[in-house]
């Protein structure tokens, strides 16, 4: 059923277009289902994916509608799903933009070399800086899946050097963190998680609790420069 607030005007401009060509009826109904589908994304994934679902029963042949289901699948765990719905967007459409989650579905079902292998996906070399960066994040992970912490470390060094706070600097300096500590350099993540504290206001992370507790257990031992570029305070 269809909440009163999932209106059709609420829907993308961009998507709303894509949809012209199903009659005004029609078009309402997959709108509604999309923009629920929003709405539910994160609070119920499964309920997000079972409108997305409703929306491709109307309409399976628009790449937004398939890359609804794609994203709803893969926040809801399905991976296969996932998979098999952003492939299908992008052949209606040609858009590399989901790379990382397609990637990141790969890690999921268990397939990090499947996940490596997207970097050299043709498209990865059309993606804006922001997507870029997400599909570096799960490559480095993938790494991490494999057993190669120091490999996951050099696939974002040259990233977290860049000077400046970003939109994604949040995930990236996390993820850095996260292979700093699995290759066995516990202050040094310690840094870069507290260097994640700094910019996350909305407390999204553990980040600040796991700053902590590396500097307990290494007290006093010396990290390597954060974002900055300063040296730690002695």
């Amino acid at each position: 059923m269809l909440p009163d607030e999932a209106r059709a005007e609420l829907l993308d401009f961009e998507v709303t277009r894509e949809l012209r060509g199903l009659g005004p009826s029609l078009a309402e109904s997959v709108a509604r289902h999309l923009v629920a589908a929003g709405m539910y994304l994160d609070e119920d994934p499964a309920l997000a994916l079972a409108h997305a679902r409703a929306a491709a029963a109307l309409a399976s042949r628009i790449a937004a509608v398939r890359e609804a289901v794609g994203l709803a699948a893969y926040h809801a765990g399905e991976f296969t799903t996932a998979l098999a719905e952003l492939r299908a967007a992008r052949r209606i459409d040609g858009s590399p933009r989901h790379l990382a989650v397609m990637a990141d579905a790969e890690r999921g079902l268990g397939r990090p070399e499947r996940a490596l292998l997207l970097a050299r996906d043709p498209g990865a070399a059309e993606l804006g800086e922001e997507s870029r960066i997400e599909l570096l994040i799960v490559l480095s992970g993938a790494r991490r899946d494999l057993g190669e912490p120091e490999a996951a470390v050099l696939l974002l060094q040259d990233e977290v050097a860049a000077s400046g706070v970003q939109p994604w600097s949040l995930r990236l300096w996390y993820a850095y963190a996260e292979a700093l500590l699995a290759a066995g350099r516990p202050a040094d993540a310690a840094r870069w998680f507290a260097s994640v504290a700094t910019v996350d206001d909305a407390q999204e992370t553990d980040a600040a609790d796991r700053a902590a507790s590396l500097e307990e257990a290494e007290p006093g031992s010396p990290t390597e420069a954060g974002p900055s570029g300063e040296e730690p305070a002695s």
